[in-house]
């Protein structure tokens, strides 16, 4: 008989392994002792799950993951997580893309209609439709149906028992086990207690998976700290789509998880917090695996930045394209990546926006002059004496252009102004070049603040004051529309930023 206490709060365990008892959790949910043709029983709590048996460990362990795993149509399913055919489909792709990403991991369908050609094989390819918004056509992807994988194979499951069926005293993982998980080649394979083991085979069930460009993908791992409320909260989330398997960056799709966990009313006091995002992708050393662990990320996020995470995801959604042939394509935002990669970071949500603009030609600006929003007064002192000062300059270059009977070229009047600003690479180049815009174009709002701006450009935060210089040069938008503008008036009249870029020209005389 063997009897295993696992408990989120047992000081040798990893997130791994608590997010592994989590898994294990949501499978015993929908699972009943009685219907089980061993003699097993468990008993879930807040904290831990007591789980016994009077067979072998390798019965029972082969009657758990049974149950917890399955293939269906190609796909390998968790019957407890109760997905959508979205939901499913990301599911398997995620799992097959990051835990069993090795080939000696899984197995294809071979298609009976086409023999090997020496040691080439042919597989059974499916598709499959998905219908994000209503007015749009479907994005259809193909998948190759799944014929096996290590957490149904019993011989591979076996490599963990003796002969008697009993658990190894120490049981070797690899990366099937933990992506990223190498063989020490001074201390050989890592090597896990049976417990340890035992949760990370279901420690799939419990992440959650993003497909990030270019063709790398996420893997995100929660700190639950309440089994109950988090299984009741994790079978809630069965309508996944295709949507919510794509994020445009790792930091994005951790603070996504958590963005979920924040706004769930009845999870408030056993929420989510924390969690850690692997990376996976391609290393310069390896060119034949394509799921090496890139980074990893460690993200706690407070309330305020994920406030401004939700302002960011409302104001930059993916959107569904179609191309010119009538094929459609979910197309992921440039500034959301930038922002999540800025909050995680704990660095101000514009952050490097100086690098950001020079790298980035097209981008959606209407989002952005919203995002100004969420400045903080300091921040608003210099952003408002920036576009006041640009708002003189404008004017001056409308009224130069209606003397000589043309139209102002506004992309060039404001790179001309941002490049002004963006030159300067030492604290000092950019001090003198801010006080002389300011004073060469004065404006109402810089009035009376120079202290402030003097704080700015001679702190350790000129980068900062730089970043905030160009996105209000780059934000600027109108809070006048007439065709008249005042001399001593800080607004003029500007095209209308609902174009998702900030190359734009007057479409009307001023």
């Amino acid at each position: 008989m063997s009897t295993f206490e696992l408990s989120l709060f047992e000081p040798n365990t990893l997130l791994p392994h608590r997010a592994g008892i989590a898994g294990l959790a949501l499978a015993l949910s929908i699972l009943n002792p009685e219907d089980a043709p061993i003699c097993i029983k468990w008993t879930v709590s807040e904290e831990a799950i007591y789980i016994n048996w009077e067979c072998s460990d390798k019965d029972a362990i082969e009657w758990l993951i049974q149950q917890a795993y399955k293939i269906e149509d190609g796909l390998l399913v968790v019957p407890a997580l109760n997905l959508s055919s979205q939901g499913r489909y990301t599911f398997s792709q995620g799992v097959l893309s990051t835990f069993l990403q090795h080939s000696k991991q899984k197995g294809f369908l071979e298609d009976p209609n086409k023999p090997k050609e020496g040691k080439k094989k042919f597989y059974i390819n499916k598709s499959i439709a998905f219908s994000l918004e209503s007015d749009k056509p479907e994005i259809s992807q193909s998948y190759t149906l799944l014929d096996w994988c290590y957490y149904l194979d019993p011989n591979r499951i076996a490599k963990a028992f003796n002969k008697k069926g009993e658990f190894l005293p120490e049981i070797n993982v690899k990366g099937h086990h933990l992506p990223g998980l190498v063989e020490c080649y001074i201390n050989g394979e890592y090597q896990e207690s049976p417990s340890g083991f035992i949760t990370l085979l279901f420690l799939p069930i419990a992440c959650n998976y993003y497909l990030l460009p270019p063709r790398r993908y996420a893997l995100v791992m929660p700190e639950v700290t309440n089994l109950l409320a988090w299984v009741q909260r994790r079978r809630q989330l069965s309508n996944r789509s295709y949507k919510d398997f794509r994020a445009p960056s790792a930091g994005e799709a951790g603070l996504r998880l958590l963005f979920e966990e924040w706004t769930s009313e009845n999870l408030k006091p056993q929420k989510v917090d924390y969690c850690e995002v692997y990376q996976l992708g391609k290393q310069p050393w390896d060119g034949q695996q394509s799921g090496l662990k890139q980074a990893v990320y460690r993200i706690r996020a407070s309330d305020a930045i994920l406030a401004i995470y939700q302002s960011a995801i409302a104001l930059f959604p993916s959107k569904v394209r179609v191309t010119d042939k009538g094929e459609s394509w979910l197309a992921l935002s440039k500034v959301l990546p930038w922002i999540a990669d800025n909050l995680v970071m704990g660095k101000p949500w514009y952050n490097q926006f100086y690098e950001f603009r020079k790298a980035n030609d097209m981008y959606e600006r209407k989002g952005l002059i919203a995002m100004t929003e969420h400045l903080q007064n300091h921040e608003q002192i210099l952003f408002d004496a920036v576009q006041g000062s640009f708002g003189t300059y404008l004017h001056g270059q409308i009224k130069q252009a209606e003397k000589q009977g043309r139209k102002l070229d506004y992309e060039q009047v404001t790179d001309k102004a941002i490049y002004r600003l963006q030159r300067p690479s030492t604290r000092q180049e950019f001090a003198t070049a801010l006080v002389g815009f300011l004073s060469q174009f004065r404006s109402k709002k810089s009035q009376g603040v120079g202290r402030e701006i003097y704080a700015w450009i001679h702190g350790e935060e000129w980068r900062k004051a730089r970043d905030l210089t160009i996105l209000a040069i780059a934000t600027y938008q109108s809070k006048k529309k007439d065709n008249i503008t005042d001399s001593n008036d800080d607004s003029i009249e500007l095209p209308d930023p609902e174009t998702e870029t900030e190359s734009e020209f007057y479409e009307e005389s001023l």
